[in-house]
């Protein structure tokens, strides 16, 4: 076997065996088996990551990890709850039971960051203000990418011609979640793996928590005016015809001014002290089909 931690093949056996050899007999009844399902949980997880263990695809049987690996029952179960934890399996009990392997993804990641703001009491004009710094420079990103022509403006034309038949077509219902594809589309091809990741994962806590917002204001009877959807509708244009012409500072300088003007429909009626809400993103990273 192979071992990500060093790149060596490895096999999790001898490690085992290292753990009960030099444990004293004192704690090893208490320590050996959460240290031997570390080891057995480090290797799965190895897996999962490297593409081994497939999105969607089930763990071995418990049976054969035991094989496998030569681990007792206690261990391999305390190796799942830790992979459970983490959010890479969903254990699923009964006749029709098995591991489903979850890899990593970005919703995954926005729902830990969405759970760390609401345990830190952030509130929502926060994590807007945090969007105004970033999706900025990820469109000058765009905007520098020497094949923008072909891999940024097509997807950016396609997101906001889907805005313009929603405003045009008058579809409220819509219009919001057309705006968030062209916002996400930005931050989706700025060509940073990194930036992707970390402002992709803000994109989408926003978009959950804007949504929940949307709801709260149709409800209330507050819409955007008229002439505030036309605005947003033109500097997307705008935006899209800069990134298209490769003015990355233009582009930057453009949406730091669109986002303070965007973000104003969905707070209205919901406060500044409005704080995030974790649950809005747990449908995203636990779908029914894997419970």
């Amino acid at each position: 076997m192979r071992d990500a931690r060093d790149g060596r093949n490895h096999d999790i056996r001898e490690d085992i065996d290292t753990v009960e050899d030099t444990e004293s007999p004192e704690p090893r009844a208490q320590m050996r088996q959460p240290r031997v399902a570390d080891l057995l949980a480090d290797t799965l997880r190895s897996r999962i990551l490297r593409g081994e263990l497939p999105d969607g695809s089930l763990l071995p049987k418990q049976s054969d990890l035991l094989e496998e690996f030569g681990v007792s029952k206690l261990a391999a179960r305390e190796a799942l709850r830790i992979l459970e934890t983490e959010g890479l399996i969903t254990v699923r009990r009964g006749n029709t039971g098995g591991s489903v392997v979850h890899a990593p993804k970005r919703d995954s990641v926005a729902y830990m960051l969405a759970l760390v703001l609401e345990s830190r009491q952030v509130a929502l004009p926060d994590v807007g203000f945090a969007l105004q710094q970033i999706e900025p420079f990820c469109a000058a990103l765009c905007a520098q990418r020497p094949d923008r022509h072909t891999a940024v403006v097509p997807a950016l034309r396609r997101a906001h011609e889907s805005l313009v038949h929603a405003v045009e077509t008058g579809d409220e219902k819509r219009a919001t979640p057309a705006s968030r594809e062209f916002h996400e589309a930005i931050v989706r091809l700025c060509g940073n793996e990194t930036l992707f990741v970390v402002a992709g994962a803000l994109e989408t806590l926003w978009t959950a928590q804007e949504s929940d917002w949307s709801e709260h204001a149709t409800r209330a009877g507050f819409f955007p005016e008229p002439a505030l959807r036309r605005q947003a509708l033109d500097e997307h244009a705008q935006a899209l015809a800069l990134i298209e012409e490769g003015d990355a500072e233009g582009v930057a300088r453009l949406l730091r001014g669109h986002l303070q003007t965007a973000q104003k429909y969905p707070m209205t009626g919901v406060g500044d002290d409005q704080r995030v809400r974790a649950t809005l993103l747990r449908p995203l990273v636990q779908p029914a089909d894997h419970l």
